[in-house]
């Protein structure tokens, strides 16, 4: 009974939560930073405070929403591109870890995978959805919805962001 209330929860989920929708939401805020829980695979602490200096770029996915697996390509060029400037990629999931190495495993990309201890309270609607935190460790951009990083206006977006503080 029990696995059968998971799996609707997670369905119902799927269904409400995991949509293709290109929002942008800038914002300036540094409490909702202070609220994020990362934790590494290895279940040490991730602290955002250590990145200050670094744009930290935040992708909250799940191993079974179509339109974050889409987008992971476009992210992982990005990451690429961006290879020489003061940025880190995190892909944050509040599945499992294993659930997390295991999709790490049998995906050939090099992000950095993170768990995501507290997902309710920064109060995620959908996802994918993106945080982009500035040097100072201010949220300065977030959106819920897929978008191709790849993209030259993406990467002009993000570059924008690394240069207002350098």
């Amino acid at each position: 009974m029990m696995y059968i209330r998971k799996l609707a929860i997670l369905l119902l989920m799927g269904a409400l939560g995991c949509h293709q929708t290109e929002k942008n939401n800038s914002v300036s805020n540094d409490s909702e930073t202070a609220k994020i829980r990362l934790m590494d695979l290895k279940g040490q602490p991730i602290r955002l405070e250590n990145y200050k200096g670094k744009t930290v770029f935040i992708n909250f996915w799940a191993t079974w929403c179509k339109p974050c697996i889409e987008e992971m390509p476009s992210i992982e060029k990005a990451q690429v591109m961006m290879n020489d400037k003061e940025i880190v990629f995190l892909l944050a999931s509040s599945e499992s870890v294993e659930e997390i190495k295991s999709f790490s495993i049998n995906h050939n990309y090099k992000f950095k995978y993170v768990h995501l201890e507290n997902g309710e309270s920064l109060n995620i609607q959908a996802l994918p959805t993106t945080f982009i935190i500035n040097p100072e460790g201010k949220l300065v951009f977030s959106e819920m919805g897929s978008r191709n990083w790849g993209e030259s206006e993406n990467i002009n977006l993000i570059k924008k962001i690394i240069q207002q503080h350098e």
